[in-house]
């Protein structure tokens, strides 16, 4: 009886994971279909509002030269632009590289202040400063890493003035700049061009819901400051400030075609630090956000909620819940070769074999979704549609992929610790760069 609870469970948890995934395949696919029909051009925008350009960087002499070049030839009037770099409690060379950069002749006009910063706060605590110092209509948000396509900021903008009262953000896509590097790295892009390609635009088109990014994305100063700027507590503090301006009832517009292009780790190690602390900001976002699902609070924050606890908590829960069932069986098969007495604790029978077909099929259904939505994420993006990417798929959902369980764990464990020992996991950790 408590086996085949523990298997309609299961049933239950993917089932809900398959619907909400499904449901932003769908609204993906007909965004693209639509899209495919228009034809990208650059036209001159109604006005140029000033931009101040943020660039937090904390131990980033290995990227830092090629972000501020990029930054400073954007397609985007040089009057306009304000840009901020922070070399925050720098260790290294950032700050002279920021200032050898800047004194370059051709940039001498520019408007630039570089802040050798040892202020306390990562992340969160230099946008707070760059908020009190921005003397822009919106703030641009860039990291050390993430280099701009010369039209991003362009877009951006373009986005913005179809609604500024509200669009009081507007985010762009990320593309990875090592993406064949080695075999992680190809699987992150692929994680990340689905993500970008099927869920941001999926979420986008059919509720209007947008999620910040953390790096190329555009917010409305003025309104950034009325919300109290960005949680110092917040791990991600992206995610964070999405659900604030969520709950005030404007909107976070997607700029499809705005691109940056930013470096991943290469490194299992790097991985699994860089992904242990989103896991861990986002679970904590989440988790304060849960109530909203039973107030009145906006409608999308509501339903991001609910998203997101599919994601983390349903879809992790069922595939725990389906590994147990396995290695469960394994271990009794293999004691069987001992002591022929042991029975399979979820044995499938004549008495719950629809029970097994229908587990079964979900698993299926499961790995064939993860491939759809690859292979359209894919065929949207010139040049990655490829043979090899179907395979890349396949062996990266019964490894890479397995990653994000292991994760997820990780990061719930990490959460409940830090309550018990009253630990402040707040500080800026970085992720380890690599030279291009």
């Amino acid at each position: 009886m408590i086996s085949e609870t523990l298997m309609i469970i299961t049933l239950i948890l993917i089932w809900i994971s398959l619907f909400m995934a499904l449901v932003v395949v769908c609204s993906a696919v007909h965004f693209w279909l639509r899209q495919s029909k228009k034809i990208t051009q650059i036209k001159p925008l109604k006005r140029y509002p000033k931009v101040t350009v943020v660039v937090p960087a904390h131990n980033e002499a290995l990227v830092i030269q090629a972000t501020i070049e990029a930054i400073l030839n954007l397609n985007y009037p040089t009057d306009k632009i304000e840009l901020l770099l922070y070399a925050d409690n720098c260790t290294d060379n950032t700050y002279q590289i920021m200032k050898q950069v800047v004194s370059q002749d051709r940039y001498h006009r520019r408007n630039v202040k570089i802040i050798n910063r040892h202020g306390t706060g990562s992340k969160a605590g230099v946008l707070n400063e760059a908020m009190a110092l921005a003397q822009g209509e919106y703030m641009c948000i860039y990291d050390a890493d993430a280099i701009p396509e010369k039209n991003a900021l362009h877009f951006l903008i373009e986005k913005v003035l179809e609604d500024p009262d509200r669009h009081v953000a507007v985010f762009g896509r990320n593309k990875t700049r090592n993406a064949k590097q080695n075999f992680l790295t190809k699987c992150i892009n692929q994680e990340i061009v689905v993500t970008q390609r099927i869920q941001h635009v999926g979420l986008w088109h059919l509720f209007k819901i947008g999620r910040i990014p953390g790096t190329n994305f555009i917010i409305q100063t003025d309104f950034v400051k009325e919300i109290d700027g960005w949680s110092k507590g917040a791990l991600t503090e992206d995610t964070d400030i999405s659900f604030k301006i969520m709950q005030s009832g404007k909107l976070i517009a997607l700029a499809f075609n705005s691109e940056a292009f930013q470096q991943e780790p290469e490194t299992l190690k790097a991985y699994m630090m860089q992904r242990k602390r989103w896991a861990k900001g986002n679970f904590q976002v989440v988790i304060s956000n849960f109530k909203h699902l039973f107030d009145k609070s906006n409608w999308r924050v509501k339903l991001e909620t609910f998203y997101y606890s599919c994601t983390f908590f349903a879809f992790n829960l069922a595939i725990i819940l389906s590994d147990f069932i396995f290695l469960i069986n394994v271990v009794c098969m293999i004691l069987q070769m001992i002591f022929p007495n042991v029975q399979l604790l979820f044995a499938f029978d004549t008495q719950n074999i629809y029970l097994a077909q229908v587990l079964l099929f979900n698993w299926l259904i499961m790995i064939l979704l993860y491939l759809i939505q690859v292979n359209i994420a894919m065929s949207t993006q010139m040049g990655q549609a490829t043979a090899q990417q179907v395979w890349l798929a396949l062996a990266g959902y019964f490894t890479y992929s397995q990653l994000f369980i292991v994760v997820s764990v990780q990061a719930l464990g990490s959460i409940v610790v830090d309550k018990i020992l009253h630990r402040d996991e707040t500080k800026w950790i970085k992720t380890k760069r690599f030279s291009d």
